[in-house]
């Protein structure tokens, strides 16, 4: 249980970093990277702040990776709930003004990025679960094995991309550089972490859930 203790607080501290970094692209208004272009866009339309439309598109997405038979962990729920409501809690605090400026915002913008792939560092490493977008691209990645994992990311972002645009989230040129930023910024904070994401092996809620009852019922495992 102590190691579980360990894990969760990994976990929720690198949510919250993930989601101070989101918030930081969004406060550098030169931009919206794809996912939070869609979860505007869809704030705009509805009385919902952003961050609940973070959270209930994270739970419809996990809904979705369940009928598609992916695993879903308990990081991948706090993942989703989490977050949206982290955004929502420093958006209230009002202690980080939107930027006036280009290069203000540029700035902002590359700190926002490189916080949310420290948060990722933390959430992904504490294996309890992938977020629920991600695992949505492994589960469609899994059902066309002949369409590169790529290609397949970049069909759902670009969707959610042109719906949140259409919605009339701003679209600019911090939405060029997270999306072909955030790759490089994650690749080069992993390598310097001595971070390798392919060998997290991800528990599932049952996983979690066996273990756990096993280990209270016998200490020494």
């Amino acid at each position: 249980m102590h190691t579980y203790i360990i894990r969760i607080t990994r976990l929720i501290v690198g949510l919250f970093l993930f989601s101070l970094g989101s918030f930081l692209t969004i406060q550098a208004n030169i931009g919206l990277a794809p996912w939070e272009a869609f979860s505007m866009g869809c704030a705009y339309l509805t009385d919902l702040s952003y961050g609940n439309i973070v959270v209930i598109t994270g739970l419809l997405i996990i809904l979705i990776d369940l009928t598609l038979k992916e695993k879903v962990g308990v990081g991948t729920v706090l993942n989703a709930i989490l977050i949206g409501k982290f955004v929502d809690l420093i958006q209230y605090a009002d202690i980080i003004p939107q930027m006036p400026t280009m290069e203000l915002g540029l700035a902002m913008l590359l700190i926002g990025q490189i916080i949310i792939c420290i948060g990722s560092y933390f959430y992904i490493g504490a294996s309890l679960g992938c977020g629920p977008r991600d695992a949505l691209m492994v589960a469609l990645g899994k059902r066309l094995p002949s369409v590169p994992i790529g290609a397949i990311r970049g069909l759902l972002e670009g969707t959610v991309l042109i719906i949140g645009w259409l919605l009339g989230a701003k679209v600019g040129m911090g939405t060029a550089i997270s999306v072909l930023g955030i790759g490089i910024i994650l690749q080069y904070t992993f390598k310097l972490l001595h971070f390798d994401v392919k060998s997290v092996e991800h528990e599932s809620i049952y996983d979690t859930m066996k273990i756990t009852t096993l280990s209270k019922s016998n200490p020494d495992i």
